[in-house]
């Protein structure tokens, strides 16, 4: 989901620079190993604020390019969007802002699932909604729900039925949970460059 309006970091979060790279093309081709649908669910091109065509242009993986119907309507209309699109039953979505994320992590997200309608990981106490995993079904109860005036993605999400693995499931194939690092700010921008280099990260 590349769509939001970046205002604590000033800037698109999308298209900024990440090694040789813009972090949505480092997501693409990370994503890409192990997914063979992308989609991106971008705003509305006229209130676009970068031209997603560019960054997916040359894309490493074939890309899929959505808009939302309404300009910045928040993570829980553009979750929807992605799902009801998704060519498979499960799928995996993630905002534009995990720079650190790895494909391992998606996937080993996916195996999760079991019966369950989502898979919701859980970092510091906090649901990861923006990190998780859905049966494309649940775009339908997240339309209803907005339909009836909650958008508030934490708490659709609260009333599914989810596995919400935690900190400890996690570490056994994230351990330093690095793929649900998030940036919302420059301060965490510099933070995320830092370790990119200590990753080595190109």
């Amino acid at each position: 989901m590349a769509g939001g309006q970046s205002r604590r970091m000033g800037r698109a979060k999308a298209a900024l620079p990440f090694g040789k790279r813009t972090i949505l093309e480092r997501l693409i081709a990370e994503l890409g190993k192990n997914f063979d649908d992308l989609l991106i669910i971008a705003a509305p091109e006229q209130s676009e604020t970068f031209a997603v065509e560019d960054l997916i242009r040359t894309a490493s993986a074939p890309v899929r390019l959505l808009r939302d119907r309404t300009p910045y309507e928040g993570a829980a209309s553009a979750l929807a969007c992605g799902l009801a699109a998704a060519s498979n039953e499960v799928a995996f979505a993630c905002s534009c802002d995990l720079p650190l994320l790895r494909a391992e992590v998606a996937l080993a997200l996916c195996t999760m699932l079991g019966d369950y309608q989502a898979v919701i990981p859980q970092v510091g106490g906090k649901p990861q909604p923006l990190c998780a995993v859905y049966r494309r079904q649940v775009a339908d109860l997240i339309e209803m729900k907005i339909t009836s005036g909650e958008r508030r993605l934490t708490q659709l999400t609260q009333e599914l039925n989810a596995r919400r693995p935690r900190e400890g499931e996690l570490r056994r194939v994230d351990p330093e949970l690095y793929s649900f690092v998030n940036i919302n700010t420059p301060q965490d921008y510099n933070r995320v460059l830092t370790l990119k280099q200590s990753l080595q990260i190109k």
